[in-house]
């Protein structure tokens, strides 16, 4: 296998699920600040352009960051960070696809559309006009999070799992781009203080580390 990589908090998911379950495979750093994942090169093993990209060994390719998780989940099953019953897995699943829903997708889209309209303007339809609004919903679905984390030590109770990974990788990057968590989410604060405190956390944030 091998994983094409770069900056941003989608990159960092795959970054940090590996080290948690502490895999290695082969790595290459795509710059997306000059538009490498734009070039010919890179569009003919990723027509949309995303990193990361998971090249698997038959030379076919995966892209979305919680697929290649899933697929690196079924190869390296342990530590579960995504579940190893039936019912865990379904909770990891539905905490992801919230994530998405209420903030992966409202955030990246505000950023396109404000801090990061200089890069993304002539590379894909942004929404400026809607900038705003999509941050209030980030908040708004960070405050759903914050609640759900009352008594709890991680989104799914006691397992540490992808949602966790997902939802750290994503506030760490609001805070570098205009969307900091609000001050009065308690929960999701000291929740954040927490996942930081994992080794994990520390060796994701270089995307090139690791590449030969």
């Amino acid at each position: 296998m091998k994983l094409y990589q770069s900056i941003g908090p989608n990159p960092r998911v795959v970054l940090m699920f590996l080290e948690e379950k502490g895999a290695t495979i082969d790595r290459a750093f795509v710059d997306i600040i000059a538009g490498e994942n734009r070039q010919p090169a890179f569009t003919a093993l990723n027509p949309f352009g995303q990193v990361p990209l998971l090249e698997l060994d038959d030379g076919s390719h995966l892209s979305e960051s919680t697929a290649i998780c899933g697929y690196i989940e079924e190869k390296f099953p342990t530590p579960a960070l995504i579940g190893s019953t039936a019912e865990e897995r379904a909770v990891t699943s539905m905490l992801v696809r919230r994530l998405d829903y209420d903030v992966v997708a409202p955030m990246t889209m505000a950023f396109r559309g404000s801090e990061g309209l200089p890069m993304f303007q002539s590379r894909m339809r942004c929404l400026p006009e809607a900038a705003d609004g999509l941050k209030a919903c980030v908040r708004d679905g960070l405050a759903a999070f914050d609640a759900q984390l009352a008594g709890r030590t991680w989104l799914a109770g006691d397992r540490f799992t992808l949602a966790d990974i997902l939802l750290y990788c994503l506030t760490e990057f609001g805070k570098q781009v205009g969307q900091p968590t609000p001050e009065d989410l308690a929960n999701l604060d000291a929740w954040s203080a927490r996942v930081a405190q994992r080794p994990s956390a520390a060796a994701s944030m270089n995307a090139k580390t690791g590449i030969a």
